[in-house]
């Protein structure tokens, strides 16, 4: 397993992969869009795949806003960046959206792509825990971005668990934005603006369609 030094200043491993970037995205906000494009241009990646999830595995029988809402959030958030693209694979897959099984869809459709999983310093922590992580590790290499408020990412944790893995792993140390989907969900559901902490597009669409009213007590994360 090869591991890059942190702060992401190794490029060539990783050169022309597609980047992933998975999650609720609810809402999608500027801390998601700033990993995005940062872990693109430090590794030149040839795009960023946003994949919103159907049914996060970690956030079982927990209310979640209608997948079509989160959809048109990222859609509206990523227009603009010629870089980002976004996927429906698993709002169009039946059941708990797990990682590796999304990988492997992606596998088969095109056995040549070089993808490079997008991480959060907090979903590394835990990495261990996920569905088949050795086999998420065979089908993609992984970016760990730094989050402000959590450790920094120990750079032999993977290597440690899985020292067979032949993936690579490489750091980004920022940017560090502390900014969570959570927080803006209650100010939304208290009448507060939101803007600045997303794009305008998607702050308009929270407004127009009402999302995270009467929520605070029940949506959290």
């Amino acid at each position: 397993m090869g591991v890059a030094a942190l702060g992401g200043s190794v490029t060539g491993p990783l050169r022309g992969a597609t980047g992933i970037l998975g999650g609720t995205f609810d809402p999608i906000h500027h801390a998601h869009l700033a990993v995005a494009q940062l872990a693109r241009e430090t590794f030149d990646l040839r795009r960023v795949l946003f994949i919103p999830a159907a049914q996060p595995p970690h956030k079982p029988g927990r209310p979640i806003t209608p997948a079509e809402h989160r959809l048109a959030m990222v859609e509206a958030a990523t227009a603009d960046n010629p870089w980002f693209e976004v996927s429906r694979i698993e709002l169009e897959r039946d059941g708990p959206s797990y990682t590796v099984d999304t990988l492997a869809t992606l596998r088969d459709a095109a056995p040549d792509d070089h993808v490079a999983l997008i991480l959060s310093a907090e979903s590394y922590a835990e990495f261990g825990a996920w569905r088949e992580p050795a086999r998420i590790l065979e089908l993609a290499d992984l970016i760990v971005a730094a989050r402000d408020g959590f450790a920094d990412p120990d750079p032999e944790l993977l290597p440690r668990q899985f020292p067979d893995a032949s993936a690579s792993i490489a750091f980004l140390d920022g940017p560090r934005i502390r900014l969570s989907a959570s927080e803006i969900r209650d100010l939304a559901a208290a009448g507060r603006s939101v803007r600045y902490l997303v794009p305008d597009a998607v702050a308009a669409y929270i407004s127009d369609h009402g999302l995270y009213q009467d929520q605070r007590r029940i949506h959290r994360s």
